[in-house]
């Protein structure tokens, strides 16, 4: 049946931009996110023609239209496409190309290219692409011939979602666009994915069964719900102690009583100190990143805590931190095998209630100077949260008030840039509510990544959408001071913002505003917002002093006097070491 089908789109003739369209209607995109330009108008005819079966989805900045096929993938798992026109509209769009593979994030982002003719004659806008993209996406490639499309299409969703997933850049040539031919459609391959290797999980058991301290750090991306239940059923089976990798909130249910914390910025120094006790530690689909281990500290290298680290790349296994077991398989595969493990006799019941009680005495709120206290307000918003609601961040020290305070449970998902890009939260944020507009979907973004893609929430409008938006202002660049007061204390410069007033900005885009100034306007606040149905921008003013959730910039300043003042240690000279002097 598929190869008599083939047979007929063999006798069409199309042109390059419909062939296109069709190959990514065939391997199952059903959403692009793009900024028009003249430079791909052949295939924004060829969507016109399937508009039908994909949601062509018309952006304000091309940073804000790849952070939504970012988003995108995040939230489904299966990549959506990017398109931005060439030149320019690249160089904007490059961002989400860097997210999308750090974070493991399939991702297709096709740019307008110059004519073919035109090669190597720094003609207009013209850049090479492969050397622009190269180091940041798994595959770049430019298609030449209209004919070649469905196979390198077929390719391109092939690359991102296999092994580690990621971006693929694929440059479309005027010309080719317009070429027609007569070429059959490519439908996705079936292809039979890792499975975990028996030994390797008997040698897990075993390792289990030694174990008196165990932790399980989950993260890696493309997780499916099967997937999820069944990692959710070997952990609780075996009452493993559950650490979820920076920004992987969305994998593990923070109700749950074995549920420990987040590794990453703003970990609790509570939680690290207890994973260097840690006597066995299961590194599932993370990649055990500079975040996660804290700089590349958090372990040794050599090995000396035995690590289970499983991964879908091989590449990714022992990179930096040799395992005492690595094992190669899809996340997916290994979580429904490991669920059929039976457990050892658990000798961890103490640890992991331990590790638990330092997790609920973090989201304890403290006493925070200033009328809005933010511990307090997350924990206020922790419910009101719709069971299945969607919370994207954004970057910046901000962003730690959610994950300290807030336990993100089962149907909820929270997202955010594992590569730390500002800008992300509110065009995800759209993608989100497009991808699920039945969903709650809340984005929390500071002033300074407001202003960066915030008119994203046009985007929002023209699509029917209603997300709401938190915007944290302290009227600096907040992370950058915080290091800025630790090295050069008192010495302000560059990191002071002028802001708008973000709620009336929001009502001049047609949609709800709304300042909040204390604690107890928030809640109510939040019911309003919802309750308009439009896009809302709620800004929450914070306290500058207050620059993490741990700290104020006195005690900054004050920690860096200290640590001024403490003498260096005098290196005795050769002599006094017991050395010969060099005559």
């Amino acid at each position: 049946m598929e190869l008599a089908q083939a047979q007929r789109s063999r006798t069409i003739s199309r042109h390059g931009g419909r062939i296109l369209a069709d190959a990514l209607v065939t391997q199952g995109i059903d959403h692009v996110f793009e900024v028009p330009g003249e430079s791909f108008l052949d295939t924004l005819d060829g969507l016109y023609a399937v508009r039908e079966r994909l949601q062509l989805i018309t952006c304000r900045f091309e940073a804000g239209a790849v952070n939504m096929a970012e988003a995108f993938g995040k939230l489904t798992g299966r990549p959506a496409a990017a398109m931005v026109t060439r030149g320019p509209g690249a160089c904007h769009g490059a961002i989400g190309v860097h997210i999308a593979m750090q974070d493991s994030t399939p991702l297709l982002l096709f740019v307008g290219q110059i004519p073919t003719g035109q090669r190597d004659r720094d003609a207009f806008q013209e850049i090479d692409y492969r050397r622009m993209f190269g180091p940041v996406a798994k595959w770049v490639t430019e298609i030449d011939h209209a004919n070649r499309i469905p196979e390198i299409v077929a390719h391109a969703v092939d690359v991102a979602m296999s092994g580690r997933p990621g971006p693929v850049v694929i440059a479309l040539p005027e010309d080719m666009q317009r070429q027609t031919a007569e070429v059959p459609d490519i439908g996705r391959a079936p292809v039979a994915l890792p499975l975990p290797d028996p030994a390797a999980l008997a040698r897990l058991s075993g390792l289990l069964a030694r174990a008196r301290k165990p932790l399980a750090v989950v993260g890696g991306s493309c997780w499916s719900e099967a997937g999820r239940t069944a990692i959710h059923a070997f952990l609780t089976r075996h009452e493993l102690p559950v650490a979820v990798a920076f920004r992987r909130q969305s994998l593990y249910d923070g109700m749950l009583d074995n549920f420990v914390g987040d590794l990453g910025v703003g970990a609790d120094p509570a939680l690290l100190a207890k994973v260097k006790e840690a006597d066995l530690v299961l590194a599932i689909g993370t990649r055990l990143g500079e975040a996660v281990t804290q700089g590349y500290t958090l372990f040794e290298a050599a090995g000396g805590v035995p690590i289970v680290h499983i991964h879908p790349d091989v590449t990714e296994i022992g990179r930096v931190f040799r395992p005492t077991l690595g094992i190669v398989s899809d996340l997916n595969a290994f979580a429904a095998a490991a669920a059929l493990l039976a457990p050892p006799r658990i000798g961890w019941h103490a640890w992991t209630h331990e590790l638990r009680a330092l997790r609920e005495a973090g989201r304890m709120v403290p006493y925070y100077p200033g009328p809005l206290n933010l511990g307090q307000a997350m924990r206020d918003l922790e419910a009101l949260l719709e069971p299945a609601a969607i919370v994207t961040t954004d970057a910046g020290n901000f962003a730690t008030w959610a994950p300290r305070f807030i336990n993100f449970s089962e149907g909820q998902r929270y997202i955010g840039p594992c590569n730390g890009a500002m800008g992300y939260a509110v065009p995800a944020a759209v993608a989100a509510k497009i991808a699920f507009p039945d969903r709650m979907v809340i984005a929390m973004v500071g002033d300074g990544g407001f202003l960066m893609t915030g008119q994203e929430i046009a985007t929002a409008f023209h699509h029917g959408v209603a997300p709401i938006v938190l915007v944290f202002n302290n009227q600096m660049y907040g992370t950058i001071r915080m290091h800025q007061e630790r090295h050069f204390p008192g010495r302000v410069s560059g990191t002071g913002l002028t802001n708008p007033d973000f709620a009336r900005l929001a009502e001049a885009f047609g949609g709800y505003g709304e300042v909040v100034t204390e604690t107890a306007g928030f809640a109510p606040a939040f019911c309003r917002a919802v309750d308009s149905g439009r896009p809302a921008v709620i800004e929450l003013v914070s306290n500058p002093e207050q620059i993490t959730t741990r700290a104020t910039i006195a005690e900054l300043r004050a920690a860096a006097k200290v640590a001024r003042r403490r003498p260096r240690i005098r290196r005795p000279a050769a002599a006094e070491r017991g050395g010969k002097k060099k005559r």
